[in-house]
């Protein structure tokens, strides 16, 4: 077995996202994934006996490389005038008219609102989303949601390891003619876009791509650190929210007892953010794309002083294409969202520090990872010049 062209070296260099693309395209199905214990997250397991070296789990993976370059002149059909952001429309504010989707998901409803409209227009017949398992409420669910309910039921954000897209393969098998929307962190979409490309079958069925912007994810251990901070023992949970209930949110635990415990998300920011470094998984401080510029909209938190006292939920959304906007469009005019237009600034600026470190710190890091005999990922895209903190920066993670 020639080890470099399978899955099994991206592991081996630390460079997994578990993203978990390879394991719906490989024809053999000889990959599964499973929870590395001491890192907290998702690594691909591959079955050397089913494996028949095809190569395929290694060129759709995007931990070991994503050729952004290639990919925005299949996707958009040229590069990127703003590196920072990547190719785009328009960027807005708004929210989901109708309060309880806005209020019960993380920051305005957008991205649910948008499923259930699609769903119900036909533009798409499922979705693949993420949901907390009910048997084990502390590891997501990927699945396809086919009913407003089952989308309803995937809002709210998750701070943990999501291999999303091992739900592909439902996509793959599922019935001629189907059409079917995504939603994933820029990991996932990575995965998805290469995955399109040697498979024709997924490309015509995925008609929609909704990406999350993020700062960078967290490992299940980051989970754990909570919960012994709440003096909670796992086997006691039943039910588990990471955000949810207006802006910020709260993190939500149920337990056996039927006692509810409720904490502010600013809790959890504290903890997952201040601290963040701990709890990074190590490809995630190799990423460089914080807006999902693969997407064909993207939406996320707006970070800005003249939105913090909205305690019911405002999304950002950045549409890319033509097909985006019209759904858009569409949706306003049903009185499904509100959308007001911001200035390209004001979303680099609501988002400055992820953009710091995903566009201007990388260089560093990656230096510094080399100089350390480390993989690093292959990216075909510019990035901004290294700053002094980057270097502070890099030496702490």
């Amino acid at each position: 077995m020639n080890e470099n062209k399978t899955i099994a070296q991206v592991v081996k260099d630390d460079l997994c996202t578990g993203c978990g693309t390879c394991v719906a395209l490989c024809p053999g199905e000889a990959i599964e994934m499973v929870i590395n214990e001491k890192k907290g997250i998702y690594v691909p397991q591959l079955n050397e006996n089913k494996c028949n070296n095809c190569g395929t789990c290694y060129k759709v993976c995007p931990g070991h490389e994503v050729d952004f370059k290639q990919l925005n002149f299949e996707i958009f059909g040229k590069e990127p005038e703003d590196i920072l952001i990547g190719n785009y429309l328009n960027c807005y504010v708004g929210h989901a008219t109708d309060y309880d989707i806005r209020y019960n998901s993380s920051s305005g409803g957008l991205v649910t609102a948008l499923l259930i409209f699609a769903l119900e227009k036909g533009i798409i017949d499922g979705a693949l989303v993420t949901r907390m398992k009910k048997d084990k409420p502390l590891e997501p669910e990927p699945f396809i949601a086919r009913t407003k309910e089952e989308i309803t039921e995937a809002s709210k954000s998750k701070y943990c390891p999501v291999p999303a897209n091992i739900a592909l393969k439902e996509i793959l098998n599922s019935k001629e003619g189907e059409k079917f929307a995504v939603v994933g962190l820029p990991c996932h979409i990575h995965g998805v876009r290469k995955a399109e490309q040697i498979n024709k079958k997924l490309k015509e069925k995925i008609v929609l791509h909704l990406g999350i912007l993020c700062s960078s994810n967290r490992n299940f251990l980051a989970t754990d650190y909570l919960l012994q901070k709440f003096s909670i023992e796992r086997k006691e949970v039943v039910k588990f929210e990471y955000r949810g209930e207006g802006w910020l949110g709260k993190m939500t635990v149920e337990l056996k007892s039927d006692d509810q415990k409720i904490r502010h998300f600013d809790y959890l920011y504290y903890y997952t953010q201040l601290l963040r470094s701990f709890f990074i998984p190590t490809r995630c401080t190799m990423c460089s794309d914080h807006f999902c510029e693969l997407s064909d909209i993207s939406f996320g938190d707006i970070w800005l002083p003249e939105f913090w006292d909205d305690k019911i939920g405002t999304s950002l959304s950045i549409s890319k294409n033509r097909m985006a906007e019209d759904i858009l469009t569409d949706m306003i005019l049903n009185e499904r969202i509100e959308l007001n237009k911001v200035d390209i600034n004001k979303v680099v600026e609501s988002q400055k520090g992820s953009v710091l470190r995903k566009k201007s710190y990388l260089k560093t890091r990656i230096f510094l990872f080399k100089s350390l005999g480390k993989s690093i990922p292959m990216y075909n895209q510019d990035l901004l010049r290294p700053q002094f903190l980057g270097i502070l920066y890099a030496i702490f993670l």
